[in-house]
C-alpha cells in the first residue's frame, strides 16, 4: 500500500467521541417529527401549529415502520459533527459523512453488540424511508419533501473485502437547518440515558423552549403540547403521562411543574432551567467494552510532557492536549477510566510515570482500533 492509499484510509473517517459538543437541530425538536413508540408505527404524524401558519405531515414506509426519536440520535450525531467542522471553520463541511459504527454507538450511549449494530441497520432503514413534508424552510415553494438520509452504505475494502464503516448521506433540508445561523442547540449527554420516547420528547421541547427563558421560565398549555408530539392514543392518557413525568422531574437540566391557567380548565406544563444547568457541563464517561490488557510501559523519553508530582490519578490539561493533538476521536475519559479500572486489579500495577503510562496505553488502544467495528 503506498503512501497517498494509507493517508485516504486515515482521513476516510471522521472519529469524534465524546470530545464532541452534542447538537440537535432546533427545528427537529419542537416539531413532531417521529415516533414516540420502538413499536412499529404506520399511522402518520399530522400536525398544523395553532396558528395555522406551520405544518408538518410524517408518513412511514409500510416494510420499516417510521422513524423513531431513538433513530434520531443519529442525527444528534451528525448534526454535532457538522457543527464541529464549522465551528473549526473547515474549508468544506460533506453532507455526506464517513464514520465507524463502533465510534457512533459509544457517542450514543449504545452498547457495543451484534445485536447493537444489526439494530444500526434497521435505523438506518427507517431514517432513510421515512417520508417528511412541511412548509417549515420551503422558502419559494409550497412545500419541502424529504427523507432524512439519502442514502447509506456500509464501506467496504476492495482488498480485505472487510467493512470500513459506515456511508451516510444527509438530506440536504436537515444539513441546511444544521449549517444555518443558529440552526442547532446543545443538549445533555444525559440525554441518551433517557429510555421513554415521551421524555425524550419532551427533553427535546422543554429544552427548545425553556433553555434560554431566564429564570421564569416558559410555560405552555398541555393541549398544545399534545398536538407537538405528533402522539398517538387520547388526549387523556397524554395528560396522565406527563403528570407522572411531572412528579419524577428527572429531566436532565430542568425543572418542570404543573399550574393552574387563567382561560382554560387545562393547566400548563411550567418548564425551567436548572441553576446548575448554567455550569459546565461534566464530561461523561462511556463504558467501554472488556479488552485483555497488558503490563503498560512509558512511551519513548521524547514525549514532551511533564509529570506532576501529587496526585498521580488525574489527567493533566496538558496530557489531554497532547492526546487531541496525536490521537484525535477517542473519549479519554472513558479510557482513563479502563486505565485506573486495570490498575485497581493488583497493587503494583501503579504506574512511576502516570501521564506517559496512561499516553502509551492510548496509543496502544488507537493502533489496535482505528479501524475494527468493535462486536460486529
Amino acid at each position: 500500500m503506498d503512501i497517498s492509499e494509507k493517508q485516504e484510509q486515515i482521513d476516510l473517517f471522521l472519529p469524534y467521541l465524546a470530545d464532541l459538543n452534542l447538537r440537535d437541530q432546533r427545528e427537529v425538536m419542537e416539531r413532531p417529527f417521529f415516533s414516540l413508540a420502538k413499536s412499529k408505527r404506520l399511522k402518520p404524524i399530522d400536525y398544523t401549529s395553532p396558528d395555522g401558519k406551520t405544518w408538518v405531515h410524517v408518513s412511514a414506509n409500510p416494510d420499516y415502520g417510521m422513524a423513531t426519536i431513538w433513530d434520531a440520535d443519529i442525527l444528534i450525531y451528525c448534526a454535532s459533527i457538522l457543527n464541529d467542522l464549522k465551528e473549526r471553520r473547515a474549508n468544506e463541511i460533506p453532507r455526506t459523512l464517513k464514520i465507524m459504527p463502533y465510534d457512533l454507538l459509544r457517542s450514543i450511549g449504545r452498547p457495543i453488540s451484534g445485536r447493537s449494530y444489526e439494530l444500526l441497520g434497521g435505523a438506518l432503514d427507517r431514517l432513510q424511508s421515512t417520508t417528511i413534508k412541511t412548509n417549515i424552510r420551503a422558502e419559494q415553494r409550497r412545500e419541502a419533501t424529504f427523507s432524512w438520509l439519502d442514502n447509506w452504505s456500509q464501506l467496504i475494502d476492495a482488498k480485505t473485502e472487510k467493512s470500513r464503516g459506515l456511508s451516510i448521506s444527509l438530506s440536504s433540508w436537515f444539513y441546511d437547518g444544521v449549517l444555518m445561523s443558529g440552526g442547532v442547540l446543545s443538549i445533555d449527554r444525559a440525554y441518551f440515558d433517557i429510555t421513554g420516547g415521551r421524555e425524550r420528547w419532551l427533553y427535546k421541547v422543554v429544552r427548545k423552549h425553556a433553555g434560554g427563558a431566564g429564570e421564569e421560565g416558559f410555560a405552555i398549555s398541555l393541549t398544545t403540547l399534545f398536538e407537538k408530539s405528533g402522539a398517538e392514543g387520547q388526549y387523556r392518557r397524554f395528560k396522565f403521562e406527563i403528570a407522572a413525568i411531572v412528579r419524577r422531574n428527572d429531566l436532565p437540566g430542568f425543572n418542570l411543574a404543573l399550574i393552574d391557567a387563567k382561560t382554560s380548565r387545562e393547566p400548563l406544563l411550567l418548564m425551567t432551567r436548572n441553576s446548575a444547568a448554567c455550569a459546565p457541563p461534566k464530561p461523561k464517561v462511556t463504558p467501554i467494552p472488556a479488552k485483555p490488557l497488558v503490563r503498560l510501559q512509558g512511551p519513548a523519553s521524547s514525549t514532551p510532557l511533564r509529570e506532576p508530582t501529587q496526585p498521580k490519578n488525574y489527567l493533566t490539561d496538558e496530557t489531554l492536549e497532547y492526546l487531541r493533538k496525536h490521537y484525535r476521536g477517542w473519549d479519554f475519559h472513558a479510557l482513563h477510566a479502563e486505565f485506573r479500572a486495570w490498575i485497581r486489579e493488583a497493587s503494583d500495577r501503579e504506574p512511576e510515570l502516570y501521564q506517559s503510562a496512561f499516553i502509551g496505553f492510548v496509543k496502544r488502544y488507537h493502533e489496535k482500533n482505528r479501524f475494527q467495528l468493535g462486536g460486529r
